[in-house]
């Protein structure tokens, strides 16, 4: 049943395997990739029958992360299956999906799908270049006709040096870090993330991806030669002769009419202007017809000759649609605080792009938790993109982010990550949410450039402002000639080569995002994007530091504010107590969020200045080590009486932090008395002085009268003594000789075990 082959290499100091035969049979093809002990297995499926309608190609790219991989089981107490893909898993589907897709033909339209099921993680390898490999392997190995293969690879630069697949913590250590798809000494897919990189850096960890990538490639090769399937020849139903003659006179007829008049359609704008124009246009060629067939073909002769002109006008004349130059920027426009309450907020417009940014400032606590395939870990920036169709001037329901817009606020949020401030320099967890208002091109690079401004007017020491900007390329077929175009909108991104989104900080690159339509780019049309996305970037930066040239120094009144305790780890429990009780209290009686971490750093969250106050000192007194001398200052919590006899032998007082001492009954006047609550009554607010700690039994001797001078004026002891008949018990003096007790005649006792002595009851109890 089973005919496995296996291939392997070495390949950044680890081995490759490619098994093939084995796992998925029934598949078009399937590929089980290992390295390290990280393991993919990729499919790929093909239907059988043309989806009839479609005026796409119907490719679908799924990822899925099982928790099983990691020896993990899911954390909710009801639901222990996996769900909805996480957000990594989105971006991670994405990234086979924006490699690939450029390799098959398009006029496909059987549905294809490709799947990456992640089975076993061993925390030090990615899984996601791993899944981008075997989904390649098991391409190439099926009978499905595509142009590749194409794989995927990691870089960091630490130090200066390029390392290849880093681990974790050589990706932490990285100024540069990035993903890359290759094929055939060209870049398919970019995705990068820069501590303000350099252009030239970059450049450099380009070409070691595709340097490194080419063994792999080689690889994959050899197994398709070993045990690929034949490929099958995709038909692509011919018109009959009837429709053929339609087409040829609908053609002859069109053809003229769109040469002579498609100029017009050329330099305006305007996007809605240039859409009217369009609909115009083509209303006037649908109007020359009557069957729905030749109105339809008439359509697709226009869309096939308006993206031939789009091209010349730029290749040969460097005229765009709008009619500005190869680097010209559209119009820009930047503007904080245009929301009265929130803790900060920018609009920026670039063209009819136009983004509000908000930022939403919170303690500590606020942290996302991500419990994914790789170990738990909280996230303290988070930047979220919202894209409705109004933007876009269209009609949608409402469902929630898509998987562009997961992507597009993940690219937002990388552009910025390492801009945010260390924990240790300002503690807040920061969410910053982009809402995309008018969008033709570049919705993403207008969100990190306002979500910059907005960090800034909420007070966030950013490191650096970012900006961003999207470049795009108009090639020849033959590749021979290409131009490459700085801010690109709608419609070049959908006619044009590529999308390749740059943002960065003046000093240098912080996130790249690439997607091409075509086989791959060059390292040469990099270089040239990268120097021409550099110089818009200057200029947007320019626009953005007038709107607001620094981080404001203060944040809004209506932002919390995070005081930091540092106490002794070992004191933890004391501060969060018994099932949370002390903790709890305190946040209930003060209004506050307390966040408390190993290291014993507690972080007080708080937007009324009284009630963190009043936390921050209810916290010291917890920690607090009370020394014998110290003074306090609490209420009488109770009176303390003897069971057996009684009577009052003390007050316990309440000194704060949840801890409290007592006052024995001789501590409380310089004179003798009988009762405590002569004195003191529960509530009272009473001084007091520490006289005895006792830390092995838990016990804190404390003193009234140690405060009170003898002879100084007391009324309530006054009163409580001559009440008791006694004097100052300092001025007793020594006691003489006991007067002869009384000889009572208790009679003969009784005989038999009955007659052994019996204490009273709780005659040897302890004091409560």
């Amino acid at each position: 049943m089973h005919n496995p082959e296996s291939f392997s290499m070495e390949w950044g100091g680890r081995t490759l395997t490619i098994e093939t035969g084995k796992l998925a049979g029934l598949a078009n093809g399937a590929a089980r990739v290992q390295y390290g002990e990280t393991v993919v297995l990729s499919t790929i499926t093909l239907s059988r029958h043309i989806r009839d309608g479609l005026d796409y190609f119907p490719l679908m790219v799924d990822y899925e992360e099982k928790l099983y991989a990691a020896g993990k089981i899911k954390g909710s107490r009801f639901v222990k299956r996996e769900g909805r893909p996480t957000d990594l898993a989105i971006l991670n589907a994405r990234i086979v999906d924006r490699t690939l897709r450029p390799l098959f033909d398009h006029r496909m339209r059987n549905d294809l799908q490709i799947v990456s099921t992640v089975l076993s993680v061993d925390q030090e390898n990615d899984p996601s270049f791993i899944s981008l490999i075997a989904a390649s392997a098991a391409v190439a190995i099926s009978d499905i006709p595509a142009a590749g293969p194409a794989v995927g690879l990691t870089v960091a630069r630490v130090d200066g040096a390029f390392i290849l697949n880093p681990t974790p913590d050589q990706k932490l250590a990285a100024d540069l870090y990035m993903f890359a798809g290759v094929r055939d000494g060209k870049i398919v897919m970019l995705e990068a993330e820069g501590k303000q990189a350099t252009e030239d850096a970059v450049l450099g960890g380009i070409e070691f991806a595709l340097e490194n990538g080419k063994t792999v490639i080689d690889l994959i090769n050899d197994v398709q030669a070993k045990v690929g399937k034949e490929k099958i020849k995709i038909e692509f139903p011919e018109p009959s002769a009837e429709v053929k003659s339609m087409q040829e006179a609908v053609s002859a007829k069109v053809r003229p009419f769109i040469e002579k008049n498609i100029d017009s359609l050329f330099g305006i704008k305007g996007k809605q202007e240039r859409m009217d124009k369009e609909d115009a246009f083509q209303k006037q060629l649908a109007d020359m017809f009557e069957s729905d067939d030749e109105k339809s073909f008439a359509r697709s002769i226009y869309e096939e000759m308006y993206e031939e002109s789009f091209r010349t006008l730029m290749l040969e004349k460097d005229i765009r649609v709008d009619g500005r130059g190869l680097t010209e920027l559209r119009g820009l426009y930047a503007e904080v605080d245009e929301l009265p309450r929130t803790h900060g907020s920018a609009v920026f417009q670039r063209g009819e792009t136009q983004v509000l940014s908000v930022v939403t400032l919170g303690g500590p606590g606020d942290a996302q938790i991500i419990d994914g395939l790789e170990p738990e870990y909280k996230k303290r920036y988070l930047h979220h993109y919202n894209f409705p169709a109004f933007s876009v001037g269209e009609v949608k329901p409402l469902r929630g982010p898509s998987r562009r817009d997961i992507g597009h606020g993940f690219l937002a949020e990388k552009a910025l990550e390492s801009m945010i401030p260390a924990k240790e320099d300002f503690p807040y967890t920061i969410r910053v949410v982009s809402e995309v208002l008018m969008s033709n091109g570049s919705s993403s690079q207008a969100s990190a450039c306002a979500s910059s401004m907005a960090l800034m007017a909420a007070g966030v020491p950013i490191i650096a402002p970012v900006a961003g900007i999207a470049m795009g390329l108009v090639m020849t077929e033959d590749q021979s000639k290409y131009k490459v175009l700085t801010d690109i909108q709608g419609i070049e991104d959908h006619s044009g080569d590529m999308d390749f989104k740059i943002a960065g900080t003046k000093n240098g690159v912080t996130a790249i995002q690439l997607d091409i339509k075509l086989d791959g780019i060059s390292v040469d049309i990099c270089r040239d994007t990268l120097a021409q996305a550099k110089q818009a970037r200057l200029e947007i930066l320019d626009v953005m530091l007038k709107a607001i040239p620094e981080t404001r120094a203060e944040m809004s009144p209506y932002a919390p504010r995070i005081e930091t305790i540092q106490i002794d780890p070992e004191k933890i429990g004391d501060v969060i107590g018994s099932g949370g009780k002390i903790i709890n209290g305190i946040i209930e009686e003060t209004n506050v969020q307390i966040d408390i971490e190993d290291d014993g750093n507690v972080f007080i969250t708080a937007v009324d200045m009284d009630g963190m106050a009043r936390a921050k000192k209810m916290i010291e007194d917890i920690v607090r080590d009370i020394e014998v001398g110290e003074i306090y200052e609490g209420h009488v919590l109770k009176i303390v009486t003897d069971r057996t006899k009684g009577s009052e032998i003390g007050a316990v007082i309440d000194l704060g932090g949840g801890r409290d001492g007592m006052i024995h009954i001789s501590n409380v006047c310089h004179g003798r008395i009988n009762k405590i609550s002569d004195v003191l009554e529960m509530d009272d607010l009473v001084k007091v002085k520490v006289i005895e700690v006792d830390s092995e039994r838990g016990r804190i001797g404390l003193s009234r009268k140690d405060l009170i001078e003898p002879g100084t004026p007391d009324p309530k002891c006054e009163a409580a003594t001559q009440a008791g008949g006694g004097s100052d018990f300092q001025d007793r003096g020594p006691r003489g000789p006991r007067p002869p007790r009384p000889d009572f005649d208790r009679g003969p006792r009784p005989a038999g075990p009955s007659a052994s002595r019996v204490s009273p009851p709780g005659r040897f109890a302890k004091h409560d």
